[in-house]
């Protein structure tokens, strides 16, 4: 079976026009195809033999054959039209290695808007082939395709990273032009493939090709922030909050002003690291983005009400753990301690604090410990320089520093 002669001339006819012209944009146009939706496609049938969709069609652009990419490209339009997400995603990873394969013939970067469309549409069948799957097998780790979909992409990365044309910033796309102008957009789609299947090792492979080459600060602006909002997530995970806070910070000062849903999604990151850091957001920040499943927490730090945190934190903690912040936020809890505690000296008024007291305070909070907790938390945030001062355990006091004894300068950190 195949599609109707119709379709399939029309579609060899835009792919032919596109390729003779060494047209970027038309050729993009060309290899694109609207996916399936798993939510739309309750019928579909998941046979990975796709040999029935197989066409026989012949294609010669320049000398150069193009066979291939046509017939593949025909095959993922017959496999969408029949509804078959298995299917779509065999003969769009079979599109994807002919491109490949064709990269290499190609003098110079014409091309590479097409390899990223590819790039893009090989994901997202992977994605939802996977999707569909798991949903019928009632599993949830089967990425078999996904990781099909990475080895792929690398390839393409490895064509585009090792073009022995010297990459010039917004040099126009031609014959005569780098094929690296298309490595930035190819490394933020692995990014977001290896976070998927988990494997942030993988991303360490990726980082200093593109960074000691500078091109992570030559691609366009939604490259370069898509670029650093992963950068950032993968600091976050390696407890390098600093540069995590750095890369989030460049990220949503650069995204597009319109792109809303993107500054949300950075927000959810960028957040929990300023919290650990001591910066709290504003409300008005909050209500902008509806980011509420951060407010608990907000107040809970801002007025060291640990009962408040601690239930917006359990409201929340799919939600989180999701997001991978959980225990990034978790931490954030020793500056309520700190917070609270600093409450309770204010109201006794001397440096010498009962531990009797710090334990009522716990009670009256809804959350009863005993005096050797009370110890331990207070001995952690002495030692983290939250609290200036020392316990002395036969008197169960705690004696703080007649100078800054709650220093802001060790919570907020430059």
């Amino acid at each position: 079976m195949t599609l109707p002669r119709s379709s399939i001339n029309a579609i060899r006819s835009n792919l032919d026009r596109a390729l003779s012209a060494k047209d970027p944009s038309a050729i993009a146009t060309a290899v694109d195809v609207p996916l399936l939706k798993t939510n739309i496609c309750g019928g579909l049938t998941t046979s990975d033999n796709s040999s029935g969709f197989v066409h026989q069609e012949l294609l010669k652009v320049d000398g150069v054959d193009w066979s291939n990419v046509l017939n593949s490209l025909l095959d993922v339009h017959f496999a969408i039209a029949s509804n078959d997400l298995s299917s779509t995603y065999e003969a769009q990873s079979s599109l994807h290695s002919a491109i490949n394969h064709n990269l290499s013939s190609t003098k110079g970067n014409w091309l590479i808007p097409g390899i990223h469309t590819v790039c893009r549409n090989t994901h997202r069948a992977a994605a939802l082939a996977d999707e569909y799957v798991n949903r019928n097998a009632g599993t949830r780790n089967d990425h078999k395709r996904l990781q099909g979909a990475v080895t792929l992409l690398q390839a393409s990365y490895s064509k585009t990273l090792n073009d022995r044309v010297e990459l010039r910033p917004n040099e126009p796309l031609s014959e005569e032009g780098s094929k690296k102008v298309g490595v930035l957009y190819i490394v933020n789609q692995l990014f977001s493939m290896y976070f998927q299947l988990n494997t942030l090792r993988l991303c360490k492979n990726l980082l200093k090709p593109v960074e000691s080459r500078s091109i992570h600060e030559s691609g366009t602006m939604g490259e370069m922030v898509t670029y650093r909002y992963y950068v950032g997530r993968l600091n976050m995970f390696e407890d390098q909050y600093e540069l995590a806070e750095q890369n989030f910070d460049y990220a949503l000062k650069h995204c597009h002003k319109s792109s809303v849903a993107n500054k949300k999604r950075i927000l959810n990151y960028l957040i929990p690291v300023k919290l650990l850091r001591g910066r709290l957001p504003t409300n008005k920040l909050l209500d902008k983005y509806s980011l509420y499943e951060f407010v608990p927490l907000l107040n809970g730090m801002r007025t060291g009400n640990l009962m408040e945190f601690s239930d917006g934190l359990m409201k929340n903690q799919d939600l989180f753990i999701r997001r991978g912040t959980y225990l990034l936020l978790e931490k954030c809890k020793m500056i309520c301690y700190r917070n609270l505690f600093k409450r309770i000296w204010k109201i006794v008024g001397t440096e010498q604090i009962k531990l009797d007291y710090i334990a009522t305070s716990f009670k009256w909070l809804g959350m009863p410990i005993d005096l050797d907790e009370v110890e331990c938390i207070l001995a952690n945030l002495i030692f983290k320089q939250f609290i200036r001062g020392y316990l002395s355990h036969a008197k169960r006091v705690l004696v703080l520093s007649k100078k800054d004894p709650f220093p802001t300068a060790k919570v907020i950190k430059g």
